[in-house]
């Protein structure tokens, strides 16, 4: 989804337009809930959805990439799934990168296709609202920036669906770049007390390839904008100025353009996410550099105890 979020939907609690539209929202759950889909599973492979509840840059990919990284490492065979979005060809690319992907318009067609080729596990990036699939293990991102946002169902909030199918979920993973997670737990266990919780923190890996004393010109068409720029600052990047387009966002030689002529007036390099990077074409990615990210599980054993058991 080509996607700017509106501002209000991250305010702490309900404005005006929200109450306008909370109408609509009661509606979209009275669909959610109506809705009755028994989800199938196939024999001789488990599955796992990472998803969110909250609309988009909540670490899905990133979570994704280090499930199959775990599982590599128990020597498990695995892949990944996705349905065909015509503007989410970075996410396709950063995952063929790790694995075999299988993409289509049916998430079942694509389990099938994975059956057999014999892999044991699957791991759909995205799907958690898809309720013809039965999942073995289901995990919801949330950044820790946004979290719930004002906590309503979209439109009147960013909520794919209601907060109380959390308890059906069980796993949760808090992704971004603070450390103290505990006051989101606190808010969660309150009301659930059936979940698990896992926490995260992004890291650059290729640092080093970076000259710190420089200025940068940065920019991406990401789900959660604020958190990328947050995480260079936190490196010591020196940041003149941002750019921030709606997510998936497809650039064009304009936006482009402006971009590199405000770079260089100030005598700035430019910069962006992998993701975005991946999204251009040659032409246009000609003197941008990009970021390369790896999420930093805390409680990894208690996450590799959790794959082998589903295994069992």
């Amino acid at each position: 989804m080509n996607l700017k979020k509106p501002k209000f939907w991250d305010y702490k609690k309900p404005n005006l337009i929200s109450n306008l539209l909370f109408p609509l929202s009661q509606l979209v759950e009275f669909r959610l809930n109506w809705t009755k889909t028994k989800g199938i599973k196939l024999d001789g492979i488990k599955t796992i959805c990472v998803g969110n509840i909250y609309l988009g840059g909540t670490g899905k990919t990133s979570i994704s990439l280090e499930l199959k990284s775990i599982l590599d490492e128990l020597d498990i065979r695995s892949c990944f799934i996705r349905k065909k979005y015509s503007n989410q060809i970075d996410e396709k690319k950063l995952l063929e990168q790790a694995g075999e992907t299988f993409i289509s318009e049916s998430r079942i067609k694509s389990l099938k296709n994975a059956v057999s080729k014999n892999y044991k596990v699957a791991i759909f990036d995205d799907g958690l609202q898809d309720k013809n699939i039965s999942y073995d293990l289901s995990f919801v991102c949330f950044n820790k920036i946004n979290f719930i946002g004002n906590g309503r169902v979209i439109p009147s909030g960013p909520l794919r669906e209601p907060l109380v199918n959390l308890q059906k979920y069980k796993n949760v993973f808090f992704n971004g770049n603070d450390k103290d997670n505990k006051n989101l737990e606190e808010i969660l266990i309150q009301k659930y007390s059936n979940l698990n919780f896992f926490d995260s923190q992004y890291e650059i890996i290729n640092l080093n390839k970076f000259n710190l004393n420089e200025n940068y010109v940065v920019f991406s068409g990401i789900g959660n904008h604020q958190t990328f720029i947050d995480m260079l600052k936190k490196n010591k990047f020196k940041i003149i100025k941002n750019f921030e387009f709606g997510d998936h966002y497809n650039y064009n030689k304009k936006d482009l353009e402006k971009i590199k002529k405000f770079s260089s007036q100030f005598k700035a390099k430019i910069l962006t996410t992998e993701k975005d990077y991946l999204r251009m074409n040659e032409q246009l990615r000609l003197g941008i550099e990009f970021t390369k990210i790896n999420l930093n599980i805390f409680q990894k054993e208690k996450l590799k105890k959790k794959l082998i058991d589903l295994l069992k």
